[in-house]
């Protein structure tokens, strides 16, 4: 695959795999002024390095997918459940529990 003449970057490039492995936290907990808690939660689904391209000063290229988990957690910790399921997916995390009101 080679690079066009402006040196921009092929119409397609081919990454080899990489293994990410955490280092340190993967969440972050943020409190909110009325006592709630913001848990976010980072993971990397993929990670690859280009093994067709470099970028023009000559560094890597790089191509990461990254995924995301929110959950917020009451001042009161408190919840509900119903005694029967939503009609909806049962693997739809979001419709199962209901935050306290």
């Amino acid at each position: 695959m080679s690079v066009n003449s402006n040196n921009k970057m092929p119409e397609e490039i081919e990454f080899k795999m990489l293994e990410a492995k955490i280092s340190g936290s993967d969440s972050v907990i943020f409190q909110l002024e009325d006592g709630a808690q913001v848990k976010i939660r980072v993971n990397v689904e993929r990670a690859g390095i280009a093994t067709n391209y470099t970028n023009p000063d000559g560094s890597q290229h790089y191509n990461v997918q990254a995924s995301m988990t929110v959950n917020v957690i009451s001042s009161d910790k408190k919840y509900k459940i119903s005694k029967t399921r939503p009609s909806s997916n049962v693997n739809d995390k979001f419709s199962s529990t209901k935050p306290y009101a």
